[in-house]
This record gives structure tokens, sequence and C-alpha cells, in this order.
């Protein structure tokens, strides 16, 4: 469910694939649409910086979805493709809102500076939120994370991978003051330790073996908007002091500069460890932790909250069983109780994916459950999660028959099919006598 930088649209795989290639190396994030409709599934999800779309699609017309994107947002930049010789179309898309078109066929490097020059500098989404969800809990967070995006308090987003802490941060972002400024997330796990610091406080020409000319870092790129720390956890402890300092001094010192850069960033840092684990084992700084976490949020994980298994799987199914050119009624009851009783160690990003499977595979008019099938390496964390003792299994159903039914003893006694002596030895038992 990550927001990418540029969605492509394009029905012809090699040309979409090709773009897709050309355009990561040059690290822009993409996400692709193979149809028309597809891609309106996606608007609909997403805001996106950029789209770059075909014109000609069998089952629909690129200047119609430039139109419909504008209309969404009109801070999105459109680049149409359009095959030599049809120049009007070009003409009808520009009218349509298009930045910008280029004619097939082209040269990796055309379509390159083509996007740099275009690309937005600062994008303004709009402030609605994109986690799809209709769990109450999560929907109140949601609503106390607007609030706190109003402050310029620094935030810490909690939780499993795959559970939506990126879109959070977006969420964040789209509702603060700083919404028409710049978004600038960085991976402190995936960039090397020794590139981490070039990246995030930039480099001046000459300051290292390669270093050919400037380079503004995150911290620099992200002035006045929102800088997202991304597995901030893993970050080196040889950076948490210079992360500390420019924090503090809200200034920055490049690589190889001889003078501080004033910077006004909001920092967002989202991890799935345990901090205050890794500070006791000394990987990482109490100070900082303490500077980053002024308000937290903890993303519950997927199996805490069924119904949004049953909406994000529906979600999931309109929107692939188009790029499958598949029509789907839905899900069979057996194929639903399954879904339920997974465990989900891989949260929405492993339900995006067992759905995606589902429907290639389906044959029927509803996935059913032998359509429906687990990831071996996450299935068999999910089989070490669900090993429990009897007592704990015990424990469990006492505790969940307490709560739906309002802590009435009498009533859970009779459910479990104990009597009332039984019930409250247990809960003396589990120290739980006292509610």
């Amino acid at each position: 469910m990550e927001i990418k930088d540029i969605l492509i649209v394009d029905d012809d795989e090699n040309m979409n694939f090709a773009l897709s290639e050309t355009l990561s190396r040059k690290n822009y994030s993409i996400d692709r649409a193979f149809s028309f409709l597809e891609a309106k599934e996606k608007i609909n999800f997403f805001n996106y910086p950029m789209v770059i779309t075909d014109v000609r699609m069998p089952d629909g017309n690129g200047i119609k979805l430039v139109s419909e994107i504008k209309s969404k947002n009109p801070n999105t930049v459109v680049i149409v493709i359009t095959a030599y010789g049809k120049i009007d179309d070009a003409v009808n898309a520009l009218k349509n809102g298009a930045q910008d078109y280029i004619l097939k066929p082209f040269q990796a490097e055309k379509i390159l500076k083509l996007v740099d020059k275009n690309f937005p500098k600062k994008f303004n989404f709009k402030p609605v939120s994109q986690f799809f969800t209709v769990d109450e809990e999560l929907l109140a967070m949601i609503e106390r994370a607007k609030k706190a995006a109003k402050s310029d308090v620094p935030i810490l987003i909690t939780g499993e991978s795959g559970t939506g802490k990126e879109v959070f941060a977006r969420i964040i972002h789209n509702n603060s003051n700083r919404a028409k400024f710049p978004y600038i997330p960085i991976n402190c796990a995936a960039i090397p330790d020794n590139l981490l610091e070039s990246e995030l406080f930039g480099y001046e020409k000459g300051a290292f073996t390669g270093a050919e000319k400037f380079k503004p870092g995150k911290f620099e790129l992200a002035d006045k908007g929102t800088l997202v720390l991304d597995e901030i956890g893993d970050m080196p402890l040889s950076l948490q002091a210079k992360i500390l300092r420019v924090l503090q001094e809200k200034e920055v010192d490049r690589l190889g500069g001889e003078h501080t850069l004033p910077v006004d960033v909001r920092t967002v840092s989202l991890t799935n460890k345990n901090i205050e684990e890794s500070i006791k084992e000394k990987t990482f700084r109490d100070d900082l932790f303490f500077r980053l976490n002024v308000i937290e949020f903890n993303i519950p994980p997927l199996r805490e909250r069924k119904d949004d298994i049953v909406f994000l799987a529906e979600k999931f199914l309109g929107l692939y069983q188009l790029r499958e050119s598949k029509h789907i009624d839905g899900f069979s009851g057996g194929a639903m109780i399954k879904l339920k009783n997974y465990d989900w160690p891989g949260n929405i990003r492993e339900l995006q994916n067992v759905i995606q499977r589902a429907i290639i595979f389906c044959d029927k008019n509803k996935i059913d459950e032998t359509d429906i099938g687990f990831n071996k390496f996450t299935n068999s964390v999910a089989s070490n999660k669900e090993i429990k003792t009897v007592s704990d299994m015990e424990k469990d159903l006492i505790l969940r028959t307490l709560e739906k039914i309002g802590n009435n003893k009498s009533k859970a006694a009779e459910i479990l099919g104990i009597s009332s002596r039984t019930l409250r030895n247990k809960l003396k038992e589990y120290s739980l006598n006292s509610q």
C-alpha cells in the first residue's frame, strides 16, 4: 500500500516494464497499470506526483484519463506517450491538462530528461486519508494523527512490517501545515552505512572520491516539509549523534562543507523494532529516541483487525481482477473463513499478494479456499506464533468471552460450561479478580 512517485499506464507490457526499469534506476519509485480501468482504480486509491500514460488502450482512452487525474488532483503532472504521427492526440492531451508528451519510439535518455524536467519539486497531496480501514480503533487513531499533524512535534510510528506505516506518515504530512512543501522519505535500512550520511546531509564537490558535483541531502531537500526516517531502528549508532544535533540545532553540515545550512524540517520516524529494547542493548541512543518520540502511534497488525481482512480483500479483488482481465463476484464462505483465521505475519502487504495469486488461479465465478495459498515461510512463522500452552489458550478463551459479554461473570461461566466459583478461581489465578 505504499504510495509511489510515478504511475506508468500502458497496456504494452514490454513498454511498461522498460519504462519502469529505466526510471527505477534513477531512484524513482514506480507503480504500474496495464489498462485504462486499472489506472482509474489506482488513482482512486492514491495521489501520484506524476503519471505517464499511453493514449490508445483497448479499454479506454488516455486523454480521458488525463482529465480524470487532473480533476482529482490538479497538482499531478501527466506526461502522455503517443505513437508517431498522432500529434492530434498530443494536442488534445495538453488541452485536457497534460504537462508534456513524447512520441514513440523514443530513447531512454529522452524520457529521463522529460521526467527530471517536469517531476514536481513540491507536491501538494490532497489532505485526505488514504489508509483504507473499517477498524474503529484505527479510524480513531487516524483522527488523532490528523490533530497531531497540525503541530510540528516529531512523531514516531511503530508497527510490524506491512501494516501501512508509510501511508500513515503520508496522512500526517497531508494534514499538516507543511502539506504544500516537500515530503521526503528515506529508508535507513536500505542504504549502506557508508552512504547513508551523504544521503542525509549531502556533500560538496570534491568532498570525497567520486564527488564530482555538490549534492543536497535529504534534510536540505525536506526544508519546510516533512522528512520520513523509515526503519529508524536500523540507523547506525555512529550517525545517531549527528541526527540528534541536526534536530537540536536545526542546521545541517554538508560533507566537505565550510558552513552550516539552516533547515526547518518536521520528522516522522517509522520502525518495526522495539526501540526501548535497542536502547537497553546500547544500539540506539535514548536521547535521540526521546527527541523523535514526542507523539507515538502504534499501528495494530492485521490479525487484530478481522473486519479489515474482509474489507481489504474485497478492495484488492476489485483492483487486481481488472489487471488480470477477469470478472470474479467475490469470495466463498470457506475462502473468507480461511482468510480471517490466518495470522498474517506479512500484514497488508501479504494479504495483497495472496489476493493477487488467488485471482490468477481462480477459474470460477468466486474465489474459494482452494484458490488461497500462503507463502511457506510466512505460514511457518504464523504456525510458530500460534503455538501456546493449554493454560494460555484457556486464559485467552476466558478473557475473550468476558470482553464480548461486558464482563458479566455469571453469563461467562454459563457460556464456558464451568461454575461461577471455578471462573472466580481462574480470574484470581490470573490476578484479574478485581475486574
